[in-house]
Formats: structure tokens, sequence, C-alpha cells
């Protein structure tokens, strides 16, 4: 006669051993870090860069992409310049109407160009940027860019 045994254990699940993004920044987050196309997701309060992909580390002068992540957008680590002949530094005023931000503060959809320092190189690309929500919230944008 057969003889069988059994016995009770906990079931292995993979998606129970790996943390899973619980709001609407932590999954873009997840998303922006492993995009090849170039794009930032940006918490909306404190303005700080959540993920930022490898190839808009490249075209927005970041040397890491992972060491980006809770910087302040503003603070020194984005070189934006105005469109005068003498690309002087973008004026505090101006800053708040970039694509990233606007996004964050109208709660809409925002577009438009941005002049970057990268390195010794200026670049002018075109952001386009959405509002992230979390219920009715609005906690961060997304934006991607295109180098023009």
């Amino acid at each position: 006669m057969a003889h069988v045994e059994l016995s009770v254990s906990e079931p292995f699940t993979p998606e129970a051993t790996v943390a899973q993004p619980t709001g609407s920044l932590e999954h873009w987050g997840t998303a922006v870090a492993r995009a090849t196309e170039p794009c930032l997701v940006l918490e909306s309060l404190s303005s700080e860069i959540v993920a930022l992909s490898p190839a808009a580390a490249t075209l927005l002068g970041f040397a890491d992409p992972a060491a980006a992540a809770g910087l302040h957008l503003f603070a020194g680590v984005l070189k934006l310049l105005d469109f005068t002949s003498a690309g002087a530094r973008l004026p505090d005023a101006e800053m708040e109407k970039i694509p990233p931000i606007l996004a964050c503060t109208s709660g809409r959809l925002a577009r438009g160009l941005l002049r970057v320092q990268a390195g010794d190189e200026v670049r002018t690309v075109d952001a386009i940027a959405t509002p992230l929500f979390d219920g009715r919230k609005v906690v961060g944008s997304l934006t991607f860019f295109s180098q023009i």
C-alpha cells in the first residue's frame, strides 16, 4: 500500500519577495528608471527628482541617473539658461514655468522648450509633462524630452 505524507507551508510567490510600488510616483519612477526614452519623474511638493532615465541623464547633463534621485531639481542640479544670446541663468521666476513644474502646479499637460547646459554643451530640448495623480491629488509629473 502506498504511503503519502502532506505538509503545510507558506506558498512561494515571487511577487511577495519583491517590493511592489505602492503609489503613482513609485510606479512611474520604476518605469522611468528602466526606460530607454529620455524622461523624468518629479515629486510635486518638493520638486525632487524621483527617477531619471539614462537617456535623460545624458541629455540633461547628469553623470548618474540613480544619484540624481532625491535631489531638488533647481539646487544647481539642472542648469537652465534663458534664450538670450548671452545664455544667462534662467531667473527663478521663470523656473516655475518649466513643464515639469507647471504640470504639477496646474494639474494639466504642459509643454515648452528648455535651454540646458550639459557640461560645455548647450542644448535646446522640447519637454512635455503630464501631472501624476494619487486619487484626485497631484503628486508629481512625468516629463518626456526630445533634443531639438
